[in-house]
């Protein structure tokens, strides 16, 4: 039997909460908290779709709207940019005073909100703290930074978990994955449900793999071996991403259509151009942590093979490394941020791939 919660994914505990707490009535305001693909965003949709419908039928009216991400009184609101601003702030506590437009109550889903900046949290927490009675909040964020400490405290918190290995894997079966894809693309998408879909359907997953593995066995210390490294891993991330711009393009095709019919007015055009910018940022800075954390082990399973290897230059490659993964949280310049790692790691003639 379906349910609206079918797409929430290996979180059983934060099923059961929502569950409770739409039986029981829920509160003004809740938070999910949990990693990318933990589907915490679609438990944001499915709680709205809960709380408005009634039931757990996903066929009812306003749950089949509010699941789709179509619903009048179901308002999702993503960053323009790098942050959520003050100007999008305003605009929230704006919607938020508006009357539902079919039912007693509207749902406000709130993404990315980690990425809220301290002005932002500022106009928001009083409103959040203290929304209109007919609105609801559904706060999603990946952590909770400081900025966000206060507002935290005000929500309801749901936390998610990166979903297990398996459960992945079991779940691109049933959408049509073949079992030695779905093994590996659960293998190396790291508890990342969205993550593990692209890869699925990336036929050089395993060759790029294999690349960031034998990437320590050629690197020697010199400046030309490190920079054509360095430019072969990234040219494999840049082959990575046509799978999801493939996807990109048919729903901006899908998108145009539409805008033929009934006009550009409304549309979510720009919407759509900004989410596609950094659903492929953040596609390219999952492969860099993928393939450097492959690097990283292959390294590390040198010191312990019992081998002659540099035990000393294996352990300086990883710590190296894990500097360069913790790096990207600045959106370094990539090329960069290769060649000056591949060069200055040991040379590592004794390690085997």
């Amino acid at each position: 039997m379906s349910s609206v919660w079918d797409d929430v994914v290996g979180q059983k505990p934060a099923v059961e909460r929502l569950e409770a707490a739409a039986v029981g009535g829920p509160v003004h305001a809740y938070l999910f908290v949990g990693p990318p693909g933990c589907t915490k965003v679609e438990a944001a949709r499915a709680f709205a779709a809960r709380v408005l419908g009634g039931g757990d039928d996903p066929d009812q009216r306003d749950a089949r709207l509010a699941l789709r991400g179509e619903h009048p009184d179901v308002r999702e609101v993503r960053r323009v940019g790098p942050s959520i601003s003050a100007e999008q702030a305003r605009e929230i506590v704006r919607v938020s005073s508006l009357a539902p437009t079919e039912g007693p109550r509207k749902v406000l889903v709130l993404d990315e909100f980690h990425l809220l900046r301290p002005e932002g949290a500022a106009l928001l927490l009083k409103t959040i703290e203290e929304p209109p009675e007919s609105t609801m909040f559904v706060i999603c964020a990946d952590f909770v930074p400081h900025e966000l400490v206060t507002i935290s405290s005000r929500c309801a918190r749901i936390d998610f978990r990166p979903i297990a290995e398996g459960v992945v894997a079991a779940r691109l079966l049933t959408e049509g994955v073949g079992p030695l894809e779905a093994q590996a693309a659960a293998r190396a998408a790291m508890g990342d449900l969205d993550r593990a879909r692209l890869l699925a359907s990336d036929p050089e997953l395993a060759e790029r793999r294999r690349g960031f593995v034998e990437a320590a066995r050629r690197l020697d210390g010199s400046g030309a071996v490190a920079m054509a490294v360095a430019a072969e891993l990234l040219e494999s991330i840049d082959r990575a991403a046509e799978p999801l711009s493939a996807r990109h393009a048919s729903e901006v095709a899908e998108l145009d259509a539409r805008i033929a019919e009934l006009g550009e007015r409304g549309s979510g055009k720009k919407q759509l151009e900004d989410r596609h910018r950094r659903e492929l940022r953040r596609h390219r800075t999952d492969e860099l942590r993928a393939g450097l954390a492959t690097m990283s082990a292959t390294y590390r399973d040198s010191m312990t093979s019992g081998a002659a290897v540099d035990v000393d230059g294996c352990a300086r490659a990883v710590h190296r490394i894990h500097g360069a993964l913790e790096s990207l949280e600045r959106n370094p310049n990539e090329r960069l941020l290769m060649e000056s790692l591949m060069w200055s790691l040991p040379d590592t003639t004794g390690v085997t791939a």
